[in-house]
C-alpha cells in the first residue's frame, strides 16, 4: 500500500496566499468548483480544504496528519500539536496578523478597564475570556458568526477582531484600544503523524521548500558584468544574504557577478550599479531560496 500524508489546507482568508506559497514551493494544485479536496501533483499527499478556525482539532485528533493554520486558533482551541514551522505570511502580506480590541471612533471607552461590565463580540472566544481575565476585568463575551465590525454600537460596545493593516477598522470608524495577541501561521502536526518517520521527513521537505518560497518572496537576483577597475566600488554597494558569487570571464579584465539581494531596494540600486561601472545588469525571480 503507498504511504499517504494527510494535508490540511486552510479555506478562507489563507486559502489563496497558501495555495499561491505552495505553487511557488513548485507544487502544482487545482481546485474544482466547490470541491474541498485539492488535487496535487504528489500522489504521497492528500490535501483536503479546512477552515483555520478548526484546523488544530483535526490535526490533535489524528484526522489530518498535518495542517497550516495560525496560532490564534492553536491556542483558541488549547490543541495538542507540534509545531513544525512558523510560516510569518498572511491574507495580504509576509507579516504577521494582530486581534484588537476596537470600538467606535465617539466611544466613551478609552482603555482596557473601560470595558468593565461591557458586551463584546469577536470569533476569538476562548482567548478574549481568557485575557480578559488575566487583566481582572469582567465583561460580556458574544461569539460573532461574521460582519464583526457592524456589531458596534448597536449589537456591541466593543469588538475583538483580526487585522493585518488596520484599515477595515478604520473604514468602519473602529478605533483600536489595544492588541491582546500577534500571530502567524504555523505548519503544525498530529504527534504521533511526527514520530513516523516517513511522514516527518515528508512534512520536513515540505516545510523546507515553503520556508524556500518564502525567503524569496521579497529578494530578486541580480547578474551583471564588471571590468576589474570597478569591481571594488560596485561590490561596496551590493548587500547580499552571503558574498556574490564572482567568476571571470573570457574577456580578460572582465568579470561575472551575481547576488541575491532585496527587490525594495533594485530601483535605486540598478542606476547606481551602472555608473560605478556594471553592464549587462539581468534582474529575475526567484522562486526558493533554501539556505
Amino acid at each position: 500500500m503507498n504511504k499517504i500524508l494527510k494535508l490540511g489546507l486552510p479555506k478562507g482568508s489563507l486559502q489563496e496566499s497558501t495555495l499561491k506559497l505552495f505553487r511557488k514551493a513548485g507544487y502544482h494544485i487545482t481546485i474544482s468548483d466547490r470541491s474541498y479536496y485539492p488535487s496535487l501533483d504528489d500522489p504521497e499527499i492528500e490535501a483536503m480544504l479546512i477552515r483555520a478556525q478548526e484546523m488544530a482539532g483535526y490535526v490533535e485528533n489524528g484526522i489530518l496528519d498535518c495542517g497550516l493554520t495560525g496560532k490564534d486558533w492553536i491556542m483558541e482551541q488549547n490543541a495538542d500539536v507540534h509545531e513544525v514551522a512558523e510560516l510569518i505570511y498572511a491574507k495580504e502580506g509576509l507579516r504577521p496578523v494582530k486581534w484588537v480590541i476596537a470600538v467606535p471612533n465617539d466611544s466613551k471607552i478609552r482603555i482596557l478597564k473601560d470595558l468593565e461590565g461591557k458586551r463584546i463580540a469577536t470569533e476569538l472566544v476562548g482567548f478574549t475570556k481568557k485575557y480578559l481575565k488575566s487583566k481582572g476585568i469582567k465583561a460580556e463575551v458574544d461569539f460573532s458568526w461574521g460582519a464583526t465590525e457592524v456589531k458596534p454600537p448597536h449589537l456591541a460596545d466593543a469588538i475583538v477582531e483580526l487585522t493585518e493593516t488596520g484599515a477595515s477598522l478604520k473604514a468602519n470608524n473602529l478605533r483600536i484600544i489595544e492588541t491582546i495577541l500577534e500571530s502567524s501561521t504555523r505548519f503544525i502536526a498530529n504527534k504521533k503523524s511526527w514520530r513516523d518517520s516517513w511522514k516527518r521527513q515528508k512534512m520536513e521537505n515540505i516545510v523546507m521548500l515553503l520556508k524556500g518560497a518564502l525567503a524569496a518572496e521579497e529578494k530578486v537576483g541580480l547578474k551583471m558584468n564588471v571590468p576589474e577597475g570597478s569591481l571594488k566600488r560596485v561590490m561596496s554597494l551590493l548587500s547580499a544574504m552571503h558574498s556574490p558569487t564572482i567568476s571571470p570571464l573570457s574577456d580578460k579584465g572582465w568579470y561575472a557577478l551575481e547576488v541575491m539581494i532585496d527587490e525594495k531596494i533594485v530601483r535605486d540600486i540598478i542606476p547606481k550599479l551602472k555608473m560605478a561601472g556594471a553592464s549587462g545588469i539581468v534582474e529575475y525571480q526567484l522562486n526558493k531560496v533554501i539556505p
